[in-house]
C-alpha cells in the first residue's frame, strides 16, 4: 500500500509518500521559521494562510517525485493549531474523495513515537520512548501501533517550551530552542546551578516551569553580556538533560525493555543524545533516535503511521476533523474496518 502523508499542525507544511513494501519516497518539509521570527513565537493566522500556500506546490512535488499510484491518504488530525490542521485536513479529504482512496486521520504525537520505524534497523515492540518537543514531553511504554501506556508526562511546560522561553529571557531569537543550545556551547561548567526538577522524589512525571523561574531569580541584578548568558544557558541545557536522563532510564529499569527511543524536536539536542547514548552503552540498552530531520515536524512518520493503520483495515470517513487537543489516552490499536 502507497500512503501520502500530510503534516500542517503547526508552523512546518510537509507532504510525503510512504510505500508498504519499497519504504520512504519521497518527503518534503517547508518551514515556516522565517515567517513568525519577527514576532517571537508562532502566529496561528499566518501559520494557516501559509499553510494554504504553499501546500499544493510540496503534494505536486512529492507526487512527482515518488511517481506512480496512491492507495490511501493520511494527516495529521491533531493535537496543533486548528486552523493549520484543518488545511491539511481539507486538502486530504478532497484528495481522496476525488482518487476514490481510503483517507485517516492521525495522531501528531503517534507519529512521533513511531518515527523511528523508518530507520533501517527499527526498534522491537516493546520499548520505552521518551518523546521531547515544543508541546509535550512525556515517558511512554510502546507495545505495538495504538499500544501505548503513559508512564509519565509534564505536569506545566514541556522541555521544549521551556528552552523557548529561557531562551526568550536571555534574548535570544525564535526558535529559542537551538539558539539556546547553540549559545550554551559558549558556557563555562558550573558557573551557575539550577534544580533538576521532581528528581528527588519517586515517579516519572516532569516539571519545568519552577526551572524558568531559578532562570529568572538567578539572572536577577546581573548584567546580561554573552558570557553570562552563554554560562546560564549551559547551566539550564544541563538540568534539563539531566533530568530527562534521570526519568529515562528510571522507565527503562521499570519496564525492564531492550530499547529506549528519543523522540521529538528536542531528541535532537547534541548534549541529550550524547548522554543518553552513553548510558545505553553503561547499561547495555540500545538508544534509539530518528535521523535528524525525523525528529521534528514531518510527513514521513504520517505517511508511515497511516499505512500502519489503514493496511490494518482502519478508515475514517470524509468528514474534515481536526483536534487542538488529543489525549493519547484515547488511541486505540487499529482493528477492522471502522468506518466506510
Amino acid at each position: 500500500m502507497r500512503v501520502l502523508g500530510i503534516e500542517t499542525s503547526c508552523d512546518e507544511t510537509a507532504a510525503a509518500v510512504y510505500d508498504g513494501e519499497a519504504g520512504l519516497l519521497a518527503h518534503e518539509v517547508y518551514s515556516q521559521v522565517e515567517l513568525h521570527a519577527a514576532y517571537g513565537g508562532v502566529v496561528p493566522e499566518l501559520a494557516s494562510r501559509d499553510h494554504l500556500r504553499k501546500l499544493l506546490p510540496l503534494l505536486k512535488k512529492v507526487l512527482d517525485e515518488a511517481g506512480g499510484r496512491i492507495d490511501g491518504i493520511a494527516c495529521t488530525s491533531g493535537p496543533g493549531l486548528v486552523g493549520a490542521l484543518l488545511v491539511g485536513a481539507a486538502v486530504g479529504r478532497s484528495l481522496a474523495y476525488a482518487w476514490r482512496v481510503p483517507c485517516i486521520g492521525v495522531h501528531h504525537m503517534e507519529g512521533h513515537l513511531l518515527a523511528p520505524l523508518l530507520e533501517e534497523a527499527p526498534p522491537a515492540f516493546p520499548f520505552v520512548a521518551l518523546l521531547v518537543s515544543g508541546g509535550h514531553t512525556l515517558l511512554a511504554l510502546v507495545r505495538g501501533v495504538g499500544r501505548y501506556e503513559i508512564l509519565g508526562s509534564s505536569v506545566d511546560d514541556a522541555a521544549g517550551e521551556a528552552f523557548d522561553k529561557t531562551a526568550k529571557l536571555l534574548g535570544l531569537g525564535y526558535p529559542g530552542g537551538p539558539q539556546l543550545a547553540r549559545l550554551a556551547e559558549r558556557g563555562r561548567p558550573g558557573v551557575f546551578q539550577f534544580p533538576r526538577p521532581m528528581t528527588d522524589r519517586p515517579g516519572l512525571d516532569f516539571s519545568f516551569s519552577g526551572l524558568k523561574t531559578a532562570v529568572v531569580v538567578a539572572l536577577r541584578g546581573r548584567a546580561l553580556d554573552v558570557e553570562t548568558c552563554a554560562d546560564a544557558a549551559l547551566a539550564f541545557e544541563e538540568a534539563v538533560v539531566d533530568t530527562l536522563v534521570i526519568k529515562a532510564w528510571r522507565a527503562v529499569e521499570a519496564t525492564g525493555v531492550e530499547s529506549l527511543v528519543i523522540a521529538g524536536g528536542v531528541g535532537a539536542n547534541r548534549r541529550l543524545r550524547a548522554r543518553m547514548l552513553a548510558m545505553g552503552e553503561r547499561y547495555g540498552v540500545r538508544v534509539v533516535y530518528p535521523r535528524a530531520e525525523f525528529c521534528t515536524d514531518n510527513a514521513a512518520m504520517i505517511a508511515l503511521l497511516g499505512h500502519l493503520r489503514l493496511a490494518a483495515g482502519q478508515r475514517d470517513d470524509l468528514s474534515i476533523r481536526a483536534r487542538a487537543r488529543w489525549p493519547m489516552t484515547e488511541l486505540e490499536p487499529p482493528g477492522p474496518v471502522a468506518i466506510v
